[in-house]
């Protein structure tokens, strides 16, 4: 049997790659997030994949606190604002097993640095994932999704990689992940705000002149901070990538729009905010009013909605 695959995290994403896994032979966990102290089950998920092809599969569902040790791979996939909780919840069990922290967003693996956590691993989603019913995914991948090394010996990195590769859901090991991170952190900080402000889905850039320019003066305020910490971007191939995920993600729903219409927290203070946060703390805030006023609309849109 292989080593066990533990999933944290019952959206979308945590769905569609738990399938997969299992497609692939591989022994996947399920585990919910945010909920605890239920029995183990196991449910069986619809994929619909981008030729409209539906695969599935029976994956065994559990909670966290029905574990001592999570002695494999972890992944988590839960929305991030829980990301400190959840560190605590682990670190009892997790001992020296990898942790994949697999969350769009800067800063989201502070959490398990501060708590200790010894191998910590970083993947950077190149996927798009929406639920169409509480069993049913629409998963639309972009490119491989890169995993690279946040804190340990990085021994792991290619284990990791091994395991969690499979033919529907590809990923790559790489030397470096931060330029990646902030490169994807500023293109979802503007799918993330525009689109649920616009109420419309990822295409609208590359269908859209007026959303693509809103989109690139958002980009040019984040590169600039981007490159005050020493991560050298260029403004063009980030306008290049958020283009290439708007083609690729034509008619699907971000993340942060699906929560808002499902009346759930937003993961937007990682996204936005977390740039205006950096940008603060280097006295250079007014560089960032697109990005910050999008943000904070999202966030009030997220609010009034609640």
């Amino acid at each position: 049997m292989n080593s066990p695959i533990y999933i944290i995290g019952t959206g979308a994403i945590g769905k569609a790659l738990a399938v997969f896994l299992k497609l692939d032979n591989k022994n996947v966990i399920l585990i919910r997030g945010s909920v605890d102290d239920q029995s183990v089950r196991n449910e069986t998920f619809q994929v619909e994949l981008n030729d409209k092809t539906i695969v599935s599969a029976s994956v065994q569902v559990n909670t966290l606190s029905n574990f001592n040790e999570l002695n494999g791979i972890v992944v988590l996939t839960n929305k991030s604002f829980g990301n400190a909780q959840l560190a605590k919840s682990l670190k009892s069990k997790i001992k020296s097993s990898p942790l994949v922290v697999l969350q769009n967003g800067l800063g989201v693996e502070q959490s398990f640095i501060d708590n200790d956590f010894p191998e910590i691993y970083r993947c950077v989603l190149f996927a798009t994932s929406q639920a169409i019913s509480e069993n049913t995914i629409r998963f639309k991948p972009v490119a491989i999704s890169p995993v690279g090394t946040i804190k340990g010996s990085g021994t792991y990195l290619s284990n990791v990689v091994d395991a969690l590769d499979n033919p529907y859901f590809h990923f790559k090991a790489v030397d470096e992940i931060q330029t990646i991170i902030w490169r994807k952190a500023i293109v979802n900080s503007v799918f993330n705000s525009v689109c649920p402000l616009l109420d419309i889905d990822n295409g609208i850039f590359h269908r859209n002149k007026p959303a693509l320019s809103i989109a690139n003066r958002v980009i040019r305020e984040c590169v600039v901070i981007a490159n005050e910490t020493g991560v050298l971007l260029r403004e063009e191939e980030v306008v290049e990538s958020l283009v290439m995920i708007s083609k690729a993600s034509d008619g699907q729903l971000i993340s942060t729009l699906q929560d808002i219409k499902n009346k759930r927290q937003t993961e937007i203070e990682t996204l936005n905010f977390a740039i205006v946060d950096i940008a603060r703390k280097m006295n250079k805030e007014s560089l960032v009013t697109e990005t910050k006023l999008l943000g904070e609309l999202t966030r009030l849109k997220s609010e009034l909605n609640q």
